[in-house]
Order: C-alpha cells, then sequence, then structure tokens
C-alpha cells in the first residue's frame, strides 16, 4: 500500500466519520418524534441501513463514475447523472431542514400540552431518504479523494465501515445529548441547510472544498459546547454580588441591624458605646442657671408669700 494511499484512508476515514455523525444526529432527531421504546429501534434500522446503503453503492462504484456523462445543458452548465443526484439530494436536505427547524420552532401541540407523535412508518421513510442522500454523498467524496488507485475500493470500503461503527457506538449518547439540548438541534440542522446548499452548488460545477464546510461546523459546535459548559456553571454556581459593609442586610435595600437590637436570630448584639460630639459648655451652662434662677426665684417668692399669709 502506498504512502498516498495511508493518507488518503486516514482522511476518508475521518471525512467518513464526521459524515457518519452528521447522519447520526439527523436519525436521532427524526427518532425523537416516536415514542421512547420505539426510538432505539428506528435509530438501530437507521444505522443498518445507512451501512447497507453506503456499501451497495461502493459495490456499484464503476456505474457511480460513469455518471460523469453530460446528459443535458441548460444556460451553459452541463447536468450528468452525479449532478442531478447532487441536486436532488441537496433539495431534499433544504426542504427537510427548513421544515424541522419550523416545526421545532412553530410546530403544533396538542390541547393536552403533550408532543404530537408521528408514525413509526412515515418516520422509518424519511430515515430512509436521508440515508440515501448521506450515503450517496459519502461515496462520492470516497471516489474524488481515493479514485481508482489500486486497492482503493478496500480503503473506502474500510473507511465506511469504520464510520459506521463510530455511529454505532456514539448512538445512545449522542441521541440523549442532541434531545437534551435544543440549541444542539437547532445547530445540527443549521448543518443539515449547510450540507444541503454545498450540494446544490457541486450539482451546479461550483466545487466547495470539504475542509471549509468541516471547518465551519467544528467551530460551531466548539461554540455551542462552550456556551453549554457556561449555562451548567451558572447554575451550580449562581452568581453573588461582594458587599463593602458586614452589617449590611441580605440585600433587600433595608438599613443595616441597629446595635443593641435583635437580630432576628434569637441572640440580642451587644450594645457599644456611641460616641456623641462634643458640646461647648457655655451655652448649655445659660439654660442652666437659668432653670437654677427660676428655681431660687420660685422657692423664694413662695417662702415669701407663705411668710405674708402668716403675718396676716
Amino acid at each position: 500500500m502506498s504512502t498516498d494511499l495511508i493518507v488518503g484512508f486516514f482522511t476518508l476515514t475521518a471525512l467518513e466519520i464526521v459524515l457518519g455523525i452528521d447522519n447520526l444526529v439527523f436519525i436521532s432527531i427524526l427518532a425523537g418524534k416516536l415514542p421512547e421504546h420505539q426510538r432505539a429501534r428506528a435509530r438501530q434500522i437507521g444505522i443498518a441501513l445507512a451501512l447497507v446503503g453506503r456499501l451497495v453503492l461502493l459495490a456499484s462504484i464503476t456505474l457511480i463514475m460513469r455518471l460523469t456523462v453530460p446528459l443535458f445543458t441548460i444556460a451553459g452548465i452541463e447536468f450528468t447523472g452525479q449532478s442531478l443526484i447532487l441536486l436532488a439530494g441537496g433539495l431534499f436536505l433544504i426542504a427537510k431542514a427548513t421544515y424541522e427547524i419550523h416545526e421545532s420552532l412553530e410546530g403544533e401541540e396538542d390541547h393536552k400540552g403533550s408532543k404530537v407523535r408521528a408514525a413509526f412508518g412515515a418516520v422509518l421513510l424519511q430515515i430512509v431518504a436521508l440515508d440515501l442522500v448521506f450515503s450517496l454523498d459519502s461515496v462520492i467524496t470516497a471516489v474524488g479523494m481515493i479514485g481508482d488507485e489500486p486497492g482503493g475500493i478496500w480503503v473506502m470500503v474500510a473507511a465506511v465501515v469504520i464510520a459506521v461503527i463510530v455511529m454505532l457506538v456514539s448512538a445512545g449518547p449522542l441521541s440523549r445529548f442532541v434531545n437534551a439540548h435544543p440549541t444542539v438541534k437547532m445547530l445540527a440542522l443549521s448543518f443539515l441547510l449547510l450540507i444541503g446548499f454545498t450540494l446544490v452548488a457541486e450539482g451546479l460545477h461550483f466545487h466547495v472544498p470539504r475542509g471549509y464546510i468541516y471547518f465551519a461546523m467544528g467551530f460551531s459546535l466548539f461554540v455551542e459546547l462552550l456556551n453549554i459548559f457556561a449555562r451548567r456553571r451558572r447554575k451550580a454556581q449562581p452568581v453573588k454580588l461582594n458587599s463593602r459593609y458586614a452589617d449590611s442586610s441580605s440585600g433587600d435595600g433595608s438599613a443595616p441591624v441597629a446595635a443593641g437590637h435583635s437580630t432576628g436570630t434569637g441572640t440580642d448584639t451587644p450594645a457599644e458605646p456611641v460616641a456623641t460630639p462634643a458640646t461647648d459648655p457655655t451655652p448649655s451652662a445659660g439654660p442652666s442657671a437659668g432653670g437654677s434662677s427660676g428655681s431660687d426665684g420660685g422657692s423664694s417668692g413662695g417662702s415669701d408669700g407663705g411668710g405674708g399669709g402668716g403675718g396676716d
């Protein structure tokens, strides 16, 4: 096996894992419409169909590579079998993502408040259609990367099988994570829109480097994971404002607890000596003297009056 083929194998495996996880996310979103006891079964069927679809398309790799013959031309754009498949798949993904976003944000619920459940057969048909589109995208990506190198078919098969194994292992945890975080679900549906537009562009022969697409998706997911972590920290450790005053109340805007009064906890705080400002003795002596003089005058007047009465 050549070095280029080994590098192509690891690169293709990484791309297939990304596409497989995208496929699994949308399978989980569709399976979330079913009752709880049917979701695991729908996911298992969806993953099995994804593997079968990819292997069947890889087995017919010769036919896929022959779909590059122009069928007709419109406005200078040649339409081949591959381009028509990409256009149909891209338009389907765009329509499906738009519908799911609308249903998630403005979907109807029954009068009892429980979500309306979809039929198992209808959900399974949607999963089959999604698997077909992602399988075509996966195989066309593999063909474009590996080409017709000797032993390339086995490299593509190995990459696809590894990606499906990753899907099987991460199906349960990833499904629970997506259903528990609505923002991640919206982000996944946005990825579906992005992939749909990419397929339409490639169907019209406008090549979009997959590295740009996957980098944008990875960066968006990284930012969303940071937001989830930040929300969890805010819930676990609520923010508290520091107070400059040790005796301030609990933050309701009331005055500090007065010294010598009960704090409401069953114990009285000891009264602290209150320092009063020093007063000038001169002004206070006047009233005191006047008061004493008045008292003396009153006593004197009383004595004189009593004496006069006794004389009479």
